[in-house]
Order: C-alpha cells, then sequence, then structure tokens
C-alpha cells in the first residue's frame, strides 16, 4: 500500500461470493495530520467515502451527521463496521490501520462488511465515477 496523500480515488467494494459486480464508491482520501482532523466535521452530507489513514480510530463530536465506519487492517480487509451517531467516541481497533467513513446506511448498500476487502484505485476518477448512492448506472460496474 504505501503511504498515501490527500486527494481524490476511487473505493473498489468487491462481492465475496463473486456474484455481482465490484461497487466503485468516489473517494476521498485524508492522509496529512491536518485532513484527517478536519475529516466530515462541518459537513451535512458525503458524495461517497473518506479515508482515513493511519488511523484506527474516530469520533463523531461536533459532527452533523451519523456516519458508517469500517475499520481496515493494512492488507484492506474489513475489521469492523459500525453506525455511529453524532456525539460518539469510537474505540481503537487493534488491528486497524485505516478508517473508512460514509453516510450512515451507505456501507450496507455497498455490500461492505467484516471480512470483505476493499482496494483503492488512486487514478484520476471519471466524471461518471459512481458515487456512493448506487445510483441506477453505477449498479452494474
Amino acid at each position: 500500500m504505501g503511504r498515501w496523500r490527500d486527494g481524490r480515488g476511487e473505493l473498489i467494494v468487491r462481492g465475496e461470493d463473486g456474484e455481482r459486480p465490484p461497487v466503485r464508491v468516489a473517494l476521498e482520501i485524508a492522509a496529512s495530520y491536518r485532513a484527517r482532523t478536519k475529516g466530515l466535521l462541518g459537513r451535512d452530507s458525503l458524495d461517497g467515502a473518506l479515508l482515513l489513514s493511519p488511523a484506527n480510530s474516530v469520533h463523531t463530536f461536533r459532527m452533523r451527521m451519523p456516519i458508517d465506519v469500517a475499520y481496515l487492517d493494512r492488507r484492506l480487509r474489513v475489521v469492523a463496521v459500525r453506525t455511529m451517531p453524532p456525539g460518539r467516541l469510537g474505540l481503537p481497533r487493534l488491528r486497524a490501520r485505516h478508517v473508512l467513513e460514509a453516510e450512515a446506511g451507505a456501507m450496507a448498500g455497498w455490500g461492505l462488511r467484516a471480512g470483505a476487502r476493499v482496494e483503492v484505485d488512486l487514478q484520476a476518477p471519471s466524471p461518471t465515477a459512481c458515487s456512493g448512492r448506487l445510483s441506477p448506472p453505477c449498479a452494474g460496474r
């Protein structure tokens, strides 16, 4: 993996059974201390997901919305997925090296759960890249 830089890309969520096509989600990457500290503070919504790296815990103090949180190990395998309302402190996950955040309910729609593996594509996302909302044109991607 190496170290990421602040920027954008795509999150690729593959079905565990290989029966459904992968879901591609717009991704923001927060790798600097400043970007990780800001995270989703002050936002009312998020189109896609935010990757905090390195990170093994998050909080939702001063957040305006509930969020889904996925803790990822160094191989980008999901250790745990939780939904956190505003004003909570998440416990650190010992095996986690990265944290994904998205609007509450989004990760279930992507099929993201413990044990799944994700990929990060750092190529510039195309203008038609799917958002985290699983619009019909994105469902087959």
